[in-house]
């Protein structure tokens, strides 16, 4: 099989509070912090989290703009980020014990039997928790 011509590098998040942002996503979610720029000009930084090496996985750019006083606004075009995990409802309840807002707690989806639930991050971004014992 050839290489494929494109692949996903990362998904860009803005966030406010980047610290809060780093801790839910590496503590919580189990991410690593792979890089952080500062961009003292352009008054941002970037932070990459993920489940390994950028060359090799898709990770989550987190941008925190220095001047961002106020939260931002969702939109309604996004959806989520989704990750695959096993005992999910272990894993929700050990969210919520961290403080995370579950939305929507784990159980199968509509008109399937997989095994779902949603985890809010700080700035209000869902993702999707996927079950990966019962995907179908």
């Amino acid at each position: 099989m050839s290489e494929p011509k494109f692949r996903v590098m990362h998904t860009m998040v803005r966030v406010k509070d980047l610290e809060r942002s780093i801790d839910f996503y590496t503590r919580l979610l189990g991410m690593q912090l792979l890089r952080k720029l500062e961009y003292p000009e352009g008054k941002f930084t970037l932070a990459f989290v993920g489940y390994g090496p950028e060359d090799t996985h898709a990770v989550i750019e987190l941008t925190y703009n220095w001047d961002q006083d106020t939260p931002y606004d969702l939109g309604s075009g996004y959806g989520h980020i989704a990750l695959g995990v096993r005992n999910i409802y272990g894993i929700c309840e050990e969210l919520e014990a961290n403080g995370a807002r579950i939305p929507r707690p784990a159980g199968p989806m509509k008109h399937g039997t997989t095994v779902i639930a949603f985890v809010e991050d700080p700035d209000g971004y869902r993702i999707e928790l996927i079950d990966l014992d019962t995907m179908s």
